[in-house]
């Protein structure tokens, strides 16, 4: 008898201990898998992109902690109808992912960019005024190379680039900012540059966030 309690004594408290981290463990992986389904509804899954919500979340961060050192980019995709229409939808969804893999290289771990519509998408980053001119250019250039498809064929590709600026704007406010790159963006479409916004920007009146070519604008970048 002595025996018997001697060892229910001796492993019942370590039966108990070991019962009691079951179920905490289990919930420590339900905590990991929710974080993971969390961290996959805030990215858009063709792209790998922010989805409009968590990039508005992260972008207006960068503008309170940055300000005026932070530059707001919008990209289009250029013909993507035409890609969609002769190669077919898988082609164009291979330029949209090949896009967001670019874009996602050039900002750089520490910037917002988001997938804000179907072939739209934005980029709040830090980026010096004395580097703004070099490093758009280069996004230009990284959206015009060729898409190579799973069936060996390549895609030629473009995009239209609109920047705007906090110091230039004189405003932190991240729609003003967005609405005068779209506008800085429509009056070079199809350009092959990239364009800044001015001043005269920030009042253009848009229509569903899109508005047509307006002067005004600074160019950087080659001719397409």
């Amino acid at each position: 008898m002595d025996s018997v309690l001697h060892t229910a004594g001796r492993f019942g408290p370590r039966t108990l201990l070991i019962t009691a981290a079951v179920p905490l463990t289990g919930w420590a992986v339900h905590a990991v898998a929710l974080h993971k389904k969390l961290a996959v509804t805030k990215r858009d899954p063709l792209t790998g992109l922010l989805r409009r919500d968590s990039y508005t979340a992260r972008a207006r961060q960068l503008l309170a902690r940055h300000g005026d050192k932070v530059t707001v980019a919008m990209v289009d995709a250029d013909h993507l109808k035409q890609i969609n229409d002769g190669l077919g939808h898988t082609a164009g969804d291979a330029v949209l992912a090949s896009f967001g893999a670019r874009i996602t290289a050039w900002a750089g771990p520490r910037a917002a960019a988001g997938r804000l519509g179907g072939d739209e998408f934005a980029v709040v980053l830090e980026l010096p005024a004395d580097r703004r001119e070099q490093r758009l250019e280069q996004l230009v250039r990284m959206l015009r190379t060729p898409v190579a498809l799973d069936d060996g064929r390549s895609v030629d590709v473009a995009a239209s680039v609109g920047a705007a600026t906090p110091d230039v704007l004189g405003t932190r406010d991240l729609p003003a900012l967005q609405r005068a790159a779209d506008a800085a963006l429509y009056d070079g479409k199809h350009s092959g540059r990239a364009h800044l916004a001015t001043v005269t920007h920030v009042t253009v009146p848009s229509v569903n966030g899109r508005r047509a070519g307006r002067p005004g604008t600074a160019v950087w970048g080659r001719a397409a």
